[in-house]
């Protein structure tokens, strides 16, 4: 096992010739695909991992310079592609890693056949001219009450995020891989992904992207996914599902699965 495959405890699953990489989103690590995985694996070979600061890695390896923005992150995605030897996937990423797969595929298109971003976001504050969802003195109070008291936050956070029923199996789940994060990690991969602003990247963006969103999103308003759509480089394809909240995929696997696998197995303008 290569040294970036252990760092980020990166699993291969079925054989497939099709590459599917499934990347997660904040607070989560690749254990939020557990539904999504049984359907996919017989038919393609399958690439977990979990980005850094997820807390399943290790905390002495999370360089806070360097996933002080979403660059870092993207190179961390190349690294591992070039040591599984990746030559061509399918990228299934959730949150952030949407944009943190578009920003990797902007300099290797070869890799990437197309992206099916999940609750993506380019810009979570709202600015002149657009919606992002958030306020900059929301942003503050989230932050301060990361810092104040994690635990409670997390707890608080978990069920908003979710949508939803506070004792719902996905809010505890959520919970839990929220809970281990190590606290400053946690705070410092919120500041960098709240704080973003990728749209000015967008345009370079040329692989096909499937945008898939929940009707309700407590992060991720509606009309960023049509945003998206509009200012993407490449073909793109919008799908509002009748989920609610951020981790659909956990939430309310039964309406989800099947549409992510409508869109990994579909190729637009085909």
């Amino acid at each position: 096992m290569g040294i970036v495959e252990e760092a980020h405890n990166a699993k291969i699953l079925g054989s497939g010739e099709q590459v599917i990489v499934l990347a997660h989103g904040f607070g989560t690590d690749q254990s939020v695909w557990k539904h999504l995985i049984p359907h996919i694996v017989d038919e393609y070979k399958v690439i977990l991992y979990d980005n850094m600061g997820a807390g399943t890695t290790n905390p002495d390896y999370f360089d806070f310079n360097r996933y002080s923005s979403l660059e870092g992150y993207a190179y961390d995605l190349l690294a591992i592609l070039e040591e599984l030897k990746v030559e061509s996937c399918i990228l299934v990423a959730h949150s952030v890693s949407g944009i943190i797969g578009a920003i990797a595929s902007i300099s290797r298109p070869d890799l990437f056949s197309k992206i099916v971003m999940l609750s993506a976001s380019p810009r979570y504050l709202n600015d002149v001219d657009y919606y992002g969802g958030f306020e900059q003195e929301d942003l503050d109070q989230l932050f301060e009450a990361m810092q104040n008291n994690y635990k409670a936050w997390c707890s608080g956070f978990a069920p908003l995020a979710v949508g939803g029923d506070m004792d719902s199996v996905a809010v505890q789940e959520f919970s839990r891989t929220l809970f281990n994060m190590r606290p400053d990690i946690a705070l410092s991969v919120a500041q960098t992904i709240f704080q973003s602003d990728m749209r000015s990247i967008l345009h370079m963006v040329t692989v096909p992207c499937h945008i898939l969103q929940s009707m309700k999103d407590l992060a991720v308003p509606v009309v960023v996914a049509e945003y998206l759509h509009q200012n993407l480089g490449g073909e793109s394809i919008v799908e509002v599902m009748s989920s609610d909240g951020h981790l659909p995929q956990l939430s309310s696997p039964d309406i989800v699965i099947p549409v992510l696998l409508k869109h990994v197995r579909y190729n637009i303008g085909s």
